[in-house]
């Protein structure tokens, strides 16, 4: 089954980003930090935005310049591979554990 267009998959990254903002309003790192089902959720989103950026491919910079595209399709990997590093405080993996 061939992966849908570019303007849907544009569409799911705006999308999973709402979601994230909705998730995370009203609540602080601490409290992100304790609520699993929150932090889970804002995972999972920033999940479907990694796989609409590796679906746009090198479209993605033509299509709508600005973002570190490279940097999103890595997250991916991360999320799925390194999860067990990601430091929620820095927003990235804690590369000290590596």
């Amino acid at each position: 089954m061939p992966f849908r267009d570019n303007s849907t998959h544009l569409q799911d990254i705006l999308e999973a980003i709402d979601h994230i903002e909705r998730f995370l309003t009203g609540i602080d790192l601490e409290a992100y930090k304790a609520d699993f089902k929150t932090k889970f959720a804002v995972e999972r989103q920033m999940q479907v935005i990694a796989e609409a950026a590796v679906r746009l491919g090198e479209d993605a910079d033509a299509i709508a310049p600005g973002p570190d595209w490279r940097g999103f399709r890595g997250m991916g990997n991360i999320l799925r591979h390194a999860y067990h590093r990601i430091d929620d405080e820095l927003g990235r993996v804690n590369t000290n554990d590596i």
